[in-house]
């Protein structure tokens, strides 16, 4: 015998050994592997399914993301335009009292200051009018100094008051 070409009985056995596997595979082997297949297959499916909710989700999450950033930049926005607003409306306050307080001040120096003049000219009021009367005293001490003069004086004044 040759060994590349096979015997019938070996032929007709190893045909029979063939069918039976194959028969045994097809019965039992095959829907087993294409059971396990067609579950595997379901299971990518569902895990490219879930992927794909999974994808779709973080989108929307990050969507939301996005739009609460957007949400707290303008908020941040409008908290800083009236935190300005704010300000400007303290330095605008803080200026009127400031004048005011000016105006007050100015108007408590001027009444002080009228006052002091005041004093000031009766201060010098009473001091020529002392000077006066010292100067007046020495005049008359002089001028009056005989009794005569002095007579003359007393006469003199009488007479005034007695035509008013």
């Amino acid at each position: 015998m040759s060994l590349l070409t096979p015997d019938s009985g070996l032929l007709f056995w190893m045909l029979l050994c063939f069918g039976a596997v194959f028969f045994v595979l097809a019965k039992f082997g095959w829907p087993v592997i294409l059971k396990m297949i067609d579950e595997r297959k379901a299971y990518i499916d569902q895990s490219l399914e879930l992927a794909k909710q999974a994808n779709e989700r973080l989108l929307s999450i990050k969507e939301e993301g996005e739009n609460i950033i957007m949400t707290a930049r303008e908020e941040q926005t409008q908290i800083l335009r009236e935190a300005n607003e704010m300000r400007n409306q303290i330095i605008n306050q803080a200026k009127d009292q400031a004048h005011i307080e000016a105006g007050r001040i100015m108007d408590d120096a001027q009444q002080t200051i009228r006052k002091e003049k005041e004093l000031a000219m009766k201060d010098v009021r009473n001091q020529i009018a002392l000077l006066s009367i010292d100067i007046a005293e020495k005049i008359l001490r002089k001028n009056l100094g005989e009794k005569s003069a002095q007579m003359e004086l007393v006469d003199k004044l009488i007479e005034e008051t007695q035509k008013n």
